[in-house]
Order: C-alpha cells, then sequence, then structure tokens
C-alpha cells in the first residue's frame, strides 16, 4: 500500500502527482506480471467442456446456403477417441494457409494409419470463416472447429492478445495429442506472448507429431 503523508497531500501538488503516477506504475506492472504469471501456465492435463457453435449441412434446407447451427459439446469431439488437434492463430493468415494446415491434410492418412482417429483444427474464428477458408484451401479430411468466443483457447491456456495487428485475442500456434479427454502431448511453439512481433512455426507442424506417434 503507497502511502502519502497528510502533508505532500495539502500543500504539495507535485508530491500528489507523483505519487498517484508511481501507484498507477505500480498496478500496470502487477497486471504485467499476473499476465506473464497467466501465460506461463501449463496446459490443462484434460480437455475443457466447452461448447463448439458449428454449422452442418441440412437437407432439409434449400437455397445457397442449407447448414444449420449445430452446438458441439467437447465429449462428443473426445471421449473415448485419439485426437490431433492443430490450433492456429487465425483463418485465411499466411503460415496457417501455407504450410500449418496443408501439412496436416496432406498427412492425415498417415496420422490415421497410427492411430488417430480425428483431426481437427481449432482457431478463434466464426463458424463460417472456418468453412470459407477450409473450401478455399480445399480441405477435405481435417474437421474444422471453430472457437469463435475463444473459450475452448482461454480454458487450454493458449489465448493471446494480437492487438498489434488488429486481430484482437487468439489462439497460441500449437499442436496436440488427446487420447479419450485426457490431453497426451502438446508441442506449444516458443515465446507465448501477447502482441508477438513475430510468429514462431517449428515445433507444432505435423512431422513433429508423426514422430512423436512414431515412437510413442
Amino acid at each position: 500500500m503507497i502511502v502519502i503523508s497528510d502533508y505532500c497531500y495539502r500543500y504539495k501538488p507535485f508530491y500528489r502527482l507523483s505519487a498517484c503516477a508511481y501507484y498507477v506504475t505500480a498496478i500496470q506492472e502487477i497486471h504485467l506480471q499476473n499476465r506473464k504469471a497467466e501465460m506461463a501456465n501449463e496446459v490443462p492435463t484434460t480437455i475443457p467442456q466447452v461448447v463448439f457453435k458449428t454449422r452442418v449441412r441440412d437437407e432439409s434446407l434449400a437455397g445457397d446456403n442449407p447448414f444449420s447451427w449445430l452446438d458441439v459439446p467437447s465429449d462428443t469431439i473426445f471421449s473415448n477417441r485419439k485426437v490431433v488437434i492443430v490450433a492456429l492463430p487465425g483463418a485465411f493468415t499466411p503460415t496457417c494457409s501455407s504450410t500449418h494446415l496443408p501439412g496436416y491434410e496432406a498427412k492425415y492418412d498417415e496420422l490415421k494409419s497410427l492411430g488417430v482417429d480425428e483431426v481437427y483444427c481449432v482457431s478463434v474464428n466464426d463458424a463460417f470463416s472456418m468453412y470459407q477458408w477450409s473450401k478455399q484451401l480445399g480441405v477435405k479430411n481435417v474437421k474444422m472447429l471453430p472457437d469463435g468466443n475463444g473459450e475452448f483457447t482461454k480454458e487450454m491456456g493458449m489465448l493471446v492478445k494480437k492487438e498489434n495487428l488488429g486481430f484482437g485475442d487468439r489462439s497460441w500456434r500449437y499442436s496436440m495429442l488427446v487420447e479419450n479427454g485426457q490431453v497426451s502431448k502438446v508441442f506449444a511453439e516458443q515465446g507465448k506472448e501477447d502482441n508477438c512481433e513475430s510468429d514462431p512455426f517449428e515445433y507444432s507442424d505435423v512431422n513433429t507429431m508423426l514422430n512423436f506417434l512414431k515412437t510413442a
């Protein structure tokens, strides 16, 4: 607690302003340290229970947009299954579009041959964006999992700010193996921080996941 003497408070406006500025700076520093501690926390060992807002084709609908909303809980995706998650900052962004997601799509069958039941791509984007992005890339096998509100990503400890790029809150780049709702392995890029100036991509690629599965 910062204490300002009555003398300084009543008779020395300069001291009062300086103390207030010091107090604000101290609060900002505490907030920054708390945020760093939060960012450094390890990912949970169990997949968080959230509901994904997805869009699915509805044959009962006519027109150019024959899709309906479908709420998909975590258990539907992860229970009694071996799942690979590829999580990335955003649909239509450069590295995500040129290498990260296409890599998992190209080696989908190899992942399946190693006992993986399904591969999902998670991003803090809405269902419409995820669908159009997968359509543009020609993704046929990897399932798109929109985390529009960032709830899953936040519970995983992977939500970061990308305000420096005008993105708001997004997912840090990582891949993950989940077995029956339990996190078996995470390959997260190093340097996780808010408003990261770079976009590291070294550990979460499909080859790293394949090599792990081959030796597990």
